[in-house]
């Protein structure tokens, strides 16, 4: 069990660090754009599409990273104390239907996936990017989404104290 929660918090770790690296060269695309559009009357026909493909990526690829440091959003009316057993079931219920709704996406963005590659779909624009390409964010985030909320269940099972660090930020 070692070894899949530090592999998953690894995978999940460098995904939430490139989608923040490919947010800011979507900002140096834009960017460009700018530059090039009004400064030289020159625009371009990748920096819109390009930028889209990546902000859908960039969103995918983070949301197992956010789950990871517990930057969900958060709503601890009812069980602010964090050493109580109820806050420990509210917990693994919660991570669990963020597990089970991120399996479900994961299928059918799976389907989606297979669809487009059989079909060899492609955006409607000049480039023509195979849909493939977008469609696999999809699947790809939600699969490791899912991932790390088995991970996160894990670790709190293992050490319900973690609920109070994660809490605070502290995870």
């Amino acid at each position: 069990m070692d070894g899949f929660v530090s592999g998953v918090d690894a995978v999940s770790e460098f995904t939430g660090r490139l989608a923040g690296w490919m947010f800011c060269a979507i900002g140096f695309f834009v960017f460009y754009e700018v530059v090039m559009r009004y400064a030289f009357t020159m625009p371009t026909i990748w920096v819109d599409e390009i930028s889209r493909i990546l902000q859908v990526w960039t969103t995918y690829l983070a949301i197992a990273y956010v789950l990871k440091y517990r930057q969900h959003i958060l709503i601890d009316v009812a069980f602010r104390d964090t050493a109580t057993p109820r806050r420990f079931w509210v917990e693994i219920f919660s991570i669990s239907v963020v597990v089970f709704f991120g399996l479900i996406a994961a299928k059918y963005g799976f389907d989606i996936w297979l669809k487009s590659t059989q079909s060899g779909h492609t955006t409607d624009s000049y480039l023509a990017v195979p849909k493939v390409f977008v469609d696999s964010s999809i699947w790809v985030g939600f699969g490791l989404l899912s991932l790390q909320g088995l991970s996160e269940i894990i670790k709190v099972l293992r050490d319900p104290n973690l609920i109070k660090n994660a809490t605070l930020g502290q995870h």
